[in-house]
């Protein structure tokens, strides 16, 4: 019952906040999962990588397709399909045989994963107040971390118990529980949610016309800057979720369960990083009003920090020394995903969907690339830390780019909108 007290903006984040956990602990249970069927079907780090890169490239390109549907047909509909295609990939990857068929049912995984969180955007982008919008984006993207953080633990419980293959089934039936709930939970008009209240509704912004042209070309170009901003946290990102566990189980010799446990202490560190970040960019707008320096200012330095902190790996050979760096780091890097993921909402609005789409399609081309070059490095040079150095050279190429994201700088839209814009100037 206390869950039917909760404010309806309050039961859609924590919902969007389910779904974000789950499709992480979807897509990286296969980097934990790898000790398993690496030594299974004999694949070389190099392979595994191309397993882990297969899920990105569909990934990459239904972020913008994926975007434009949620914007276009709403959150709703768009959530549900993809919740069923992502949970029966899920599924299907528990009965893999070989390298092929593992490539196959995490081309399909990244199928159903592409458009969730532009269409989680696009939902935001209606349900969420504008001073809030960094929060939101962190918070919810701390649960795609706590998935993180978890999936090390919990696959390597179920298969010590009962194999490998099990994990991707539970993880499967978790996604199939989420789209029944959502389906019954969300509404695409705030207004006409049950339990929306009337001072509620009008903290959130104007409601926004679907019928809208999509102005593809000067949107993408408004949007590139930060795309390629989020390409260079992006690789890190994919960095960590892939060949951290493998990591500490290779580069320290540790056991299963102890390499998990480190592994989780490093992604804590990022479900920390997401919270925080978002929180403190939107202190920073509500004290300043000045966009560029809680998002662009912002996102600069914590990369650079992120740069600092991994520094040190390359020198001293420490386990300890090693959590702690690869910890601060994640910190550091997830900080800047309150302030990035609001970035689409305050440059376009109106279509935060497919502008978000755009954004994300950096991290997923990262996400295809990371991977196999890590794998490979580890492979020819037997060094589990070289990866680690195309993450701060892309870091510090990120710090001079954030200052060119300029969300303070509406999109400039066709004059069929402005009247409404001008109605709601905070929307």
């Amino acid at each position: 019952m206390k869950f039917l007290r909760l404010r309806a903006t309050t039961v859609v984040l924590l919902m969007l906040c389910l779904m974000y956990f789950i499709t992480y602990l979807d897509r990286v249970n296969v980097s934990t999962a790898a000790a398993g069927f690496g030594d299974e079907f004999k694949l070389s780090k190099t392979q595994i990588g191309l397993v882990f890169s297969a899920f990105a490239y569909p990934y990459l390109i239904f972020q913008i397709i994926g975007g434009w549907v949620s914007d276009k047909f709403g959150a709703k509909r768009t959530l549900i399909y993809c919740g069923l295609l992502w949970a029966v990939a899920t599924i299907i990857t528990g009965f893999a045989g070989g390298l092929i068929s593992l490539i196959a049912a995490r081309v399909l995984l990244g199928l159903g994963e592409g458009a969730t969180f532009p269409a989680a955007t696009s939902a935001m982008s209606r349900w969420v107040a504008k001073e809030n919008r960094g929060f939101a984006q962190g918070f919810t993207h701390a649960f795609a971390r706590i998935g993180n953080a978890v999936a090390p633990a919990i696959v390597v419980a179920v298969m010590v118990e009962y194999g490998w293959r099990a994990s991707f089934y539970i993880c499967g039936a978790l996604s199939l529980v989420w789209v029944l709930a959502w389906a019954l939970v969300f509404t695409e008009d705030p207004a006409a949610h049950p339990r929306m209240t009337a001072e509620e509704l009008a903290d959130l912004p104007a409601a926004k016309k679907n019928n809208l042209q999509t102005p593809w070309g000067p949107l993408f170009k408004r949007m590139m800057p930060v795309t390629i901003v989020y390409f260079c946290y992006g690789w890190t990102l994919w960095l960590f979720l892939s060949w951290i566990p493998q990591y500490f189980l290779h580069s320290y010799n540790l056991d299963l369960k102890k390499s998990a446990l480190f592994a989780s202490s490093v992604f804590f560190a990022g479900v920390v990083g997401d919270t925080v970040g978002g929180i403190v960019s939107d202190r920073i707008l509500k004290k300043s009003g000045n966009l560029k320096m809680a998002r662009s200012y912002m996102v600069a330095l914590c990369m650079l920090l992120t740069l600092i902190s991994l520094l040190p790996i390359m020198f001293y050979h420490d386990v300890y020394i090693s959590i702690f760096c690869l910890s601060a780091g994640f910190f550091f890097a997830e900080m800047t995903i309150g302030p990035m993921w609001a970035i689409p909402m305050d440059i376009a609005p109106e279509f935060a969907g497919t502008a978000s789409g755009m954004m994300n399609t950096g991290s997923a081309l990262a996400a295809i690339i990371s991977p196999v070059v890590g794998g490979y490095l580890i492979d020819r040079f037997g060094s589990w830390e070289l990866p680690f150095v195309g993450s701060m050279v892309l870091m510090a190429m990120g710090v001079g780019l954030a200052f060119r994201m300029k969300p303070e700088s509406r999109f400039a839209l066709g004059s069929e909108v402005q009247p409404a814009l001008a109605a709601r100037p905070s929307a």
